[in-house]
């Protein structure tokens, strides 16, 4: 069961392909911040639902919560013997990741009071590899502190086991012509660190670091499938069909 309690709603980039970028208030509703009671109480009420995956994210940027860690770790410290949640995954786009942070995450998923493989991975929404193309996609030029921030999360982790680490790229129009630099350049990030990431254009797996080309969800859906398949076979990957019932 996968649980989403959206620390915020607000979000630090205008991404192209993220409604975020379509509208003032995300959910219909001013933005906010979760307030703690209401992290706490929902963290405690996941006791006893069966094999919940816990996501502090939906539409808004985590990290941006001006008490994200401390909301992090009070979900790990109610968490022995996985008797909140069996799993934990962040979705972020790296644009606040501290070393501190990043030491935090790395910390978490090496704790042993619950399983070893209860914090799954971070998914990393990058979606380019030049600053140009980065601020045109992501609506913000910060595409060269993002890349620090990854990479030392990446060399912090050393050879821990978890979080898996997914480099995330939607294939869409702006950005076709950098899937082969980007995913050059990131299996060359992980390959210096001793891992073997899987390259993939579907779901990536939960026990494994990935480079992930991400189908790009939008009005002419044939269009976008198009061109996540060229972008698949530009980089030697057959493209997965899309499932069926996908919105």
């Amino acid at each position: 069961m996968n649980v989403n309690l959206e620390l915020t709603d607000h979000c630090n980039l205008r991404c192209t392909m993220c409604s975020q970028s379509l509208r003032e208030e995300a959910h219909g509703a001013p933005h906010r911040f979760m307030p703690f009671d209401v992290w706490s109480a929902g963290v405690a009420g996941l006791a006893g639902m069966p094999d919940v995956t816990l996501c502090p994210h939906w539409l808004g940027e985590p990290t941006l919560h001006p008490e994200f860690d401390r909301y992090v770790r009070h979900a790990f410290d109610e968490n022995q013997d996985n008797r909140r949640f069996r799993h934990f995954k962040l979705h972020t786009n790296a644009v606040i990741l501290p070393e501190e942070r990043a030491r935090l995450l790395v910390e978490l998923g090496g704790r042993t009071d619950a399983a070893p493989d209860t914090f799954l991975a971070v998914h990393f929404s990058i979606d380019a590899f030049a600053a140009g193309t980065y601020a045109k996609v992501k609506g913000a030029d910060r595409r060269d502190v993002v890349f620090r921030n990854v990479e030392r999360f990446l060399a912090l982790r050393g050879n821990a086991r978890r979080p898996v680490a997914h480099l995330a790229f939607v294939v869409q129009d702006g950005n076709t012509d950098e899937v082969v630099p980007f995913v050059d350049h990131w299996r060359a990030r992980l390959n210096d660190l001793g891992r073997d990431p899987v390259l993939t254009g579907d779901w990536p797996p939960m026990d494994r670091d990935a480079v992930y080309l991400r189908r790009w969800n939008t009005g002419d859906q044939a269009h976008a499938d198009a061109l996540h398949a060229d972008a698949c076979l530009s980089v030697g990957l057959q493209p997965p069909p899309r499932p069926a019932g996908a919105f």
